[in-house]
């Protein structure tokens, strides 16, 4: 529908021109008339006199509302009565919310009184906006009334909403199943909620002036929805954009400074223990074929290098510097780096803002904008990218290629993915540092990552996002073309800001987090574990073809906690057809269980789990299979893990390819066999019925994420 912009507009310069932040309620009204926004009717009165005779012509029961600019929460000043219903209760509830607003707030400007249509029953919902200070705007839908501040039950999208988005918002809170209609109530109109909700979204993307927006209680019924109340907070400062370059200009940028041919070291040492003669080494041992140059005040040669006094005596381009000096050092060697248009500097260094040296920051960022150097820290290990052999990091060489790209913003963690990489035997793509993330971001790497052939999967630590509308725009293009993982540290703080508006003081720090992060089509982690599991799990396993999952396994207490595990993470245990029953039965004992999950037993000898699963693979209804395996002496471990692979690629030969986790529990042996099978493509994990289970339902969120299912 068009929308009066117009009307709008001339309402919020109004506002601006009063030097007030706050709107009133029949402005809101005014505002919603605006975009479609349903509202009962309603007026102001000034007289009692005038209250009875609106609510006359409006005909049944009216609520009376107290209009003024100073008094946002009217119910903690007593400014609302409910159900009046004759002329006379009318008049003197005019009366009484007059002498409570003085009673609240003796200096409170007084526009008059509201005088608005009460409305039938219907569910109350909110549906509201809120400005956040990473994501920008975000819309927002929950239960409405006192449950709201009761329960917490709302969910956030970005602003603007698709109609997608507003639809996934009403399955997307726990109290969905009363929107349907429960103990005989009509299912609310789902398409007009929707409507609501992309209107309101749309409205605060129109009018950045808008800084939160409640519409609560939203009354919604069979026939539509209708806001009872309307509460509109502005701010008229908002705080400068973050600065970003356009894609073209990172992925160029970028280029250079992962796949470089030339890297000069600033503060290159020969003296064993210095991060710059580690930083050489690791350039060197590690294999890198391009130029290495060390740069140092006064040596002529560094472990066999030329060394230079400085990057501007270095004759030729050279496309990133990593330093290894003290930090007061940074801003002077910098300045050298834009003046010799080196495009990009890994600043190692400590001693900025991690340690309160703020402006210290800002020096080398206002640099870094001057000369267009992009910065990547400070505070960091450095990066490797191992299809260019290249280490430029203090940490030890990593030469194990593959295609998972990781990145940390704490160097402890970074130490973690290091070490699991190279204890799991991981190929990887790269590994960088982004430390206090100056200039240098989650969603750089990922619009670099996006175009990077030798990387098909990549996971993130973060801790904050500077941007986080930025990176939710490049992670939900990027998500559809390669899985995106995210650990956000810092999911438990407690409380939210302190807010005029109830959809801001929901908007608790990670809830926006968790709802972005998923209307972007990244995989959640929710621990370091998981971020290195699914890091190594996603890449390995097929893409599903439907939800259909089917548990095979040995021991029916693995298969009860393996269902468990299915449940918890959104995964369809597949019921049974009474054929695939009868099938599977064929080969298990009278005792065992067909169903799902498939009960074997434990006894039973490798022919058993060789049909069955092969049985499981080659039926097209079956669209994954999860293994759990009993240790026993008449099926060792590593028979069953040999056996298993060659059931997958005997239908592998056939054209058949699905994913197939497995969860094993015995001895020490089963170890040896969980690696076999994970190096054969099944991720296998030896004592956890959990850990297979999460690796298949991030496959299968990225899947769903991706439009693939």
């Amino acid at each position: 529908m068009a929308y009066d912009k117009a009307a709008v507009r001339q309402i919020i310069d109004r506002v601006r021109a009063d030097k007030r932040t706050a709107l009133t309620a029949p402005e809101g009204k005014q505002i919603c008339d605006a975009y479609g926004i349903a509202v009962p009717q309603e007026g102001v009165a000034h007289s009692a006199a005038e209250a009875s005779a609106l609510a006359g012509k409006m005909g049944g029961a009216v609520v009376l509302k107290i209009v003024s600019p100073d008094i946002l929460h009217k119910t903690e000043a007593g400014g609302v009565l409910v159900g009046l219903k004759s002329a006379d209760e009318v008049a003197k509830g005019y009366d009484t919310i007059l002498a409570n607003a003085k009673k609240y707030k003796a200096d409170a400007r007084i526009v008059g009184v509201q005088v608005q249509q009460m409305l039938g029953q219907g569910q109350e919902v909110i549906v509201g906006a809120v400005t956040d200070p990473s994501f920008g705007k975000l819309v927002a839908f929950g239960l409405g009334g006192v449950l709201v501040e009761v329960l917490k039950d709302v969910t956030f999208r970005l602003a603007p909403a698709t109609t997608g988005d507003a639809l996934s918002m009403l399955d997307g809170i726990a109290a969905a199943e009363m929107l349907k209609g429960v103990r005989g109530a009509e299912p609310v109109n789902r398409e007009a909620l929707a409507g609501l909700i992309v209107r309101v979204s749309e409205l605060v993307n129109d009018f950045p002036e808008i800084a939160e927006m409640d519409l609560n209680p939203v009354f919604a019924t069979a026939k539509g929805a209708v806001a009872a109340d309307v509460r509109i907070v502005c701010d008229f400062a908002p705080a400068e954009p973050r600065w970003r370059p356009s894609q073209q200009e990172i992925v160029t940028a970028m280029n250079r400074i992962m796949k470089p041919k030339s890297v000069a070291v600033i503060g290159a040492s020969a003296e064993d223990g210095k991060i710059g003669n580690s930083v050489m080494k690791n350039l060197i041992n590690g294999g890198y074929k391009g130029q290495i140059l060390p740069i140092h005040p006064k040596a002529s040669e560094i472990l066999g290098y030329k060394a230079y006094p400085s990057v501007k005596d270095v004759p030729g381009e050279i496309d990133v510097a990593v330093f290894a000096i003290p930090a007061k050092f940074v801003a002077g060697a910098l300045v050298e780096c834009g003046e010799k248009k080196i495009p990009g500097a890994v600043l190692i260094p400590s001693g900025f803002a991690e340690t309160g040296n703020v402006e210290g920051q800002k020096e080398i960022q206002a640099i870094g904008r001057k000369y267009n150097v992009r910065l990547m820290g400070p505070n960091i290990y450095g990066f490797y990218y191992t299809h260019s052999n290249l280490c430029a990091t203090f940490c030890t060489a990593y030469d194990v290629k593959g295609s998972v790209a990781l990145s940390s913003q704490s160097g402890g963690i970074g130490m973690a993915i290091i070490g699991f990489s190279r204890s799991a035997k991981m190929g990887v793509s790269a590994i960088v540092g982004l430390g206090n993330k100056s200039d240098i971001d989650e969603d750089d790497l990922l619009t670099f990552f996006e175009q990077d052939d030798n990387t098909q999967v990549i996971a993130q630590h973060c801790e904050d996002l500077k941007d986080g509308r930025a990176f939710a725009e490049v992670a939900r293009r990027v998500s559809k073309k390669k899985p995106v993982i995210v650990l956000k540290a810092g999911r438990t703080a407690a409380g939210a800001k302190a807010a005029s508006s109830h959809t801001a003081a929901l908007a608790g720090n990670d809830k926006v987090y968790e709802d972005v992060l998923a209307q972007s089509g990244v995989i959640r982690a929710r621990s370091l574990r998981d971020l290195l599991d699914f890091a190594r799990g996603v890449p390995v396993l097929p893409t599903p073809k439907g939800e259909n999952v089917v548990v095979i396994t040995g021991a029916g207490g693995s298969g009860v906690l393996l269902s468990d595990a299915c449940v918890d993470n959104g995964l369809k245990l597949m019921a049974m057809p009474s054929d695939l029953d009868a099938a599977f039965r064929k080969f298990i004992p009278p005792f065992g269980a067909a169903g799902n999950p498939v009960d074997i037993t434990g006894g039973e000898p490798p022919t058993t789990y060789k049909n069955t699963v092969k049985l499981g693979l080659s039926d097209p209804r079956i669209h994954s299979l999860i293994l759990g395996y009993w240790h026993t002496i008449i099926t060792p471990p590593m028979v069953f893990a040999r056996l298993i692979v060659e059931v997958k690629r005997e239908m592998e030969a056939q054209g058949i390819r699905k994913p197939m986790v497995a969860s094993l529990a015995g001895d020490v042996q089963v170890e040896e066999a969980a690696e076999y099978l994970y190096l054969h493509g099944v991720p296998a994990y030896a004592y956890s019925t959990e850990i297979p289970v999460a690796v298949l339902g991030a496959k299968y969120r990225w899947a769903r994420g991706a439009g693939l299912l």
